[in-house]
């Protein structure tokens, strides 16, 4: 390796620590993600379809119940000139558990109601367990948003790989031992235990201890009051899916569902995972609307990771109906079309997923609110007008329509910060409209297939 190359990767400038963050991160989810496949591809031998359709209904509650209660602790860190504080740490800190503990009464609370709507009464058992996750969270230390907000994504992939590994060898021994969908629960559990005690024992350091600061409290309670609100939009962008559809598909159809997604959402989760740990940090150290500097040296970032994202989905929608043909079993053919036609449809958020970071680096978490808020409700009724217009495949193509109609907001949101690239826009959008369409077009007998999961 040469001396140029060396220093580089080992280098501290703001260019320097991206590439390295951004590496340790696409190479951890690329890991993680190869992880979960070998485990989908075992598990979907020991258990039945039905378990994943559950499995995605746990998935789901517990999501909504985190995502609705969401403070902001985290972005607040990595933006807030506090961030490195002792007192404004274990103030978030002391938050985080409160949130956590809450959420579980909650959870308890709810889960009747949600066993009646998913038509699926085990969920009275199955829930309030799996919500066990949320108190254990609740406990993680303040340590792995510092390494968040200083770009060191090094030994934070290395301990999530470990959860992974843990969590799967978990699954598929209780899958072997119990035949049940308790295995995927208890090893749900048992994995962000495990998560807590390698984050303390492994991330460099202070620990935290119950602290109450009114000023770092007044300042994480008004950046987060919009975090909140924008969370809860979130759910419904990233989760409604799986809540009307849910609603709409057979336990049985909604399993295959889960399975086709899986595949079909790694190239969106991958860039949600980098933009999160990467964007805010180079936003706050280079704001784009301060220099025509910092403007060009963020489109030397954007234009790569969005050509990388947009060809893992392209990817995905020329051959993902083939993939799930040799990776499952036949029983889950139809799947094949849910991966083609969701993939295509994630490329118009893919196209501006760097924009949405701008605004929460500025602290003007309302913007990010306007935005998501925008999103939430076109995403809805497009998957709702789909739905009834079209059954599957008209869900998922409202979808991204959804996601294509917010594009004004994403210009306001991103001129606001100096951060709207329109050049990087168009040329992507003509890059993925031709080569979505030939996907499309390949595999359009795939997706037609789709028509016959009717609602159950």
């Amino acid at each position: 390796m040469s001396a140029g190359l060396t220093g580089f990767l080992k280098g501290s400038s703001i260019a320097q620590r991206a590439f390295r963050s951004s590496a340790f991160t696409m190479a951890g989810f690329a890991g993680g993600q190869a992880m979960r496949l070998a485990s989908n591809l075992i598990l979907t031998r020991l258990l039945f379809p039905e378990a994943f359709g559950t499995m995605a209904m746990v998935s789901v509650f517990l999501m909504a119940l985190a995502m609705f209660s969401d403070v902001g602790v985290g972005p607040a860190i990595m933006q807030s000139k506090r961030g490195d504080d002792r007192a404004f740490l274990d103030t978030a800190w002391t938050i985080q558990i409160i949130r956590g503990l809450c959420l579980f009464v909650v959870a308890i609370g709810l889960t009747w109601p949600v066993a009646r709507y998913f038509g699926e009464p085990d969920l009275i058992h199955y829930l309030p367990v799996s919500a066990l996750t949320l108190v254990i969270a609740g406990f993680n230390p303040t340590k792995l948003q510092t390494a968040n907000r200083h770009m060191r994504a090094g030994r934070v992939t290395m301990i999530e790989l470990a959860v992974q590994a843990i969590g799967i060898v978990l699954a598929v021994a209780l899958a072997v031992a119990f035949q049940s969908v308790w295995a995927l629960v208890a090893s749900g559990v048992l994995s962000s235990l495990a998560h807590l005690i390698l984050l303390n024992v492994f991330l460099p350091g202070p620990g935290n201890r119950l602290n109450w600061e009114r000023a770092a409290a007044g300042e994480l309670i008004h950046f987060g009051k919009w975090i909140f609100l924008s969370t809860i939009c979130g759910f419904a962008i990233g989760q409604a899916d799986k809540v009307i559809i849910g609603g709409y598909l057979s336990t049985y159809d909604f399993g295959i569902y889960s399975i086709g997604f899986f595949l079909a959402s790694f190239p969106l989760m991958l860039g949600h995972v980098v933009t999160h740990r990467v964007l805010i940090p180079i936003y706050r150290e280079t704001p784009p609307r301060q220099s025509r500097e910092n403007f060009l040296a963020l489109r030397r970032m954007r234009m790569p990771a969005t050509a990388a994202l947009i060809g893992l989905a392209v990817a995905l929608g020329l051959v993902g109906a083939w993939l799930v043909q040799i990776l499952y079993d036949p029983r889950y053919e139809v799947a094949g079309g849910i991966v083609v036609l969701l993939a295509i449809m994630q490329i118009p958020a893919l196209i501006v997923l760097t924009y949405d970071q701008a605004a929460l680096a500025s602290g003007e978490s309302r913007r990010y609110f306007v935005l998501a808020a925008t999103r939430a409700a076109l995403i809805i009724l497009g998957m709702g007008a789909g739905l009834w217009v079209g059954g599957l495949p008209g869900a998922l193509l409202g979808q991204g329509l959804g996601h294509l109609a917010a594009y004004p907001v994403v210009i306001w949101l991103a001129r606001t910060e100096g951060a709207w690239d329109p050049w990087h826009d168009i040329l992507f959008a003509i890059a993925a409209a031709v080569l979505g369409g030939i996907a499309i077009w390949l595999n359009w007998p795939h997706i037609v297939a789709l028509a016959a999961m009717s609602g159950g």
